[in-house]
Formats: structure tokens, sequence, C-alpha cells
């Protein structure tokens, strides 16, 4: 009877060392075989690993976000917990659905919204950097969603599960990627989103002359109007903008459409693209393409930005508050960065 009782709890002990292992193993491997890049996957994974209700201002759009604002300078000459939250080319409807996952975590005060996509992006699906946008949020309905709405049915299978993506990655892992499960949760915490260019490429200053609004399409302000919606609902304080680049009357055919759109909801709007001096942007040496600033072209439109956040919203300086060192690290880990590329 006790033998029988022994061979028993060795059972039991084994089965729940298989779960464990097999759990651990499906936890690294997952890790190590992920996609991992800052043109949106980092943004959306690091969401999960910031401080519970810490973030005052979150930024979100298109990669203007995390080229061009720098979370470290917000922090340390404005005292905002800010972070980007961003994908490259990233349209609305993602846009809303990134939203609605960072409030299960996080009661914003703010949302900045960059709006470069509308005036850029018109396609209904739209594929070329769809992966950089859907693989770092987590599995739920709120992601399903974003899959209907961004994938058509029949694709829907190269993009979900992610093991889809990724499975065949095994000639391209590096050392990183096998470290990375140990390591993720301290560096995703301590990242905040921005993800700057250390290139130079000189642009020539636009010139505009567009005095007529259109150019949305439908789904475009379908979208806009359900993220200006919803943020009113959840008490946030919307902030629409376009981030400086090398715009032409095109584009600010879209961008006169969204001051209308602003003004109907009693919502700030600004167009930076009008204020290129005031920024104080050097076109030959502050910009890493005619799209995005380079680092030296953030850190001003940063300080431009943190100015206009704090004469427009009510936003808490948090330096020194407990549960905020997370944004000292950020702070010291851009630092380290710039003195090593710049």
């Amino acid at each position: 009877m006790k033998l029988r009782k022994h061979l028993l709890q060795k059972k039991n002990i084994l089965r729940i060392a298989f779960i464990i292992l097999t759990l651990f193993s499906l936890w690294y491997w997952n890790g190590v075989m992920s996609v991992k890049n800052d043109h949106g996957i980092t943004q959306a994974t690091a969401v999960y690993y910031q401080p519970k209700n810490t973030v005052d201002v979150v930024m979100m759009g298109s990669s203007h976000i995390h080229y061009n604002i720098n979370t470290g300078i917000l922090w340390h000459d404005y005292g905002i917990a800010s972070f980007d939250y961003s994908g490259a080319e990233q349209p609305l409807w993602i846009t809303y659905h990134y939203l609605v996952e960072f409030c299960k975590h996080q009661k914003p005060k703010v949302m900045v919204l960059d709006l470069y996509s509308l005036a850029n992006n018109k396609d209904d699906y739209q594929y070329d950097w769809i992966k950089p946008n859907i693989l770092g949020m987590r599995f739920s309905l709120n992601k399903l969603q974003m899959l209907y709405d961004s994938v058509e049915i029949e694709k829907i299978g190269d993009y979900f599960p992610s093991i889809a993506v990724y499975h065949d990655r095994f000639s391209e892992l590096t050392k990183e990627d096998f470290i990375y499960p140990f390591v993720l949760q301290t560096e995703m915490q301590n990242f905040k989103g921005f993800a700057p260019s250390f290139e130079t490429n000189s642009q020539e200053q636009p010139t505009w002359s567009q005095t007529q609004s259109g150019g949305m399409t439908l789904k475009q302000e379908l979208y806009l109007q359900k993220i200006i919606d919803y943020t009113k609902k959840h008490n946030i304080e919307l902030f629409l903008i376009v981030t400086p680049y090398i715009t032409n009357d095109e584009d600010e055919l879209v961008y006169n459409r969204v001051k209308e759109i602003a003004a109907m909801n009693g919502i700030d709007f600004n167009s930076t693209n009008y204020d290129y001096d005031e920024i104080g942007l050097d076109f030959s040496r502050d910009f890493y393409d005619r799209s995005h600033l380079n680092y030296r072209g953030a850190e001003k439109f940063t300080n431009y930005l943190g100015k206009e956040l704090k004469s427009l919203f009510e936003i808490p300086d948090r330096r020194g508050q407990e549960g905020y060192e997370s944004w000292d690290r950020d702070y010291e880990n851009i630092q380290e960065m710039m003195e090593k590329n710049s």
C-alpha cells in the first residue's frame, strides 16, 4: 500500500515537472523565435511591461512618432511620463485597436495622434508594413478584430497566429535572440518607444499653397471619428498633430480636412509643418529622409512639443515620484545611445 502511494506521488511529481518544463520551453522558444525590431514590434511589446497606470501621455500613429519624439527629453526636461506607441505606416484602424489595447493597461490623460498616414497610405489593406503593426500585440479579441479590419479574410492565415510569420527564422537567429527571453522584462520596462535615426540626409525645405480640403477615404474618416469618440468616452484629451516632414499640396489637402474635423469636435490640431522656424529645423542637418527627422531634429521637435503639451494640458510632473524610475532608465539609455552614435 505504501509502495503504491509512493509510486503515485512520484508519478504526480513527474507529471508536474513535465508540465513546468513544457510551459518553460514554449515561453522560451516563443521569445527566441519572435521577430524583433523597432518599427513597431518592440513598441507594442513594451506596453505590457510598463508599470500599470503610469503613462500620462501616449503618442500614437506612424513611424513619425518613434523617430521624432524623444521620450527621454520629455521626461528629463518636462517631467512628462510618455510612451511612443506606434508602428511603421500605421493606418488609423490599427491605431484605434492599439488605443483600445493601451487602455487595458494604462489611463492616459492625453493622446497625441500623428496623422501622416492619412495623407500617404489610403489603401484599405496595407500589407507592406503590416507585420510590424501586428506581431507585438498579444492575442485577444481586440487583436482578432484588428486583423479583421486590416487583412482580407483569405490572408489572415499568413499573419495569425504569430508562429505563421516566424516559424522559419532558424537560419537568422543570433546570440541576442537566445538571451532575449531572460532580459525581456527589464529591457521592455525601461523602453518607452523612441527609436532614433543617426543618419543625415539633406532635404529641400518644401513650399505649398493648398487651401482646399479633402482627400480622405471613407474608412479613414470613420476610424478618425472612432478614435475621437473613444477618447471622449474615456476622458482622454486628444491632440492631433502632423510632425515635420517634406510635405506638399496633395498632403496638405488632407490636413486641411483634418483641421475641419478637429474644429467640429472641439479638438486641438497642429500641423507643425507651418512651424519649421519656431522648431529651429535645419534642413541640411536635421533629417534622416524626406519623411523622418534624425536624432538632432527629434531633439528640437521634442522640445517644441514638450512646451506645447505643457501649455495646452494639465500634465503632472512625475520626476522623483515612486514608480517612475523606469523613465530615468529610459533617459539614461537614450543618452548612452546618443553618445555612442552621434
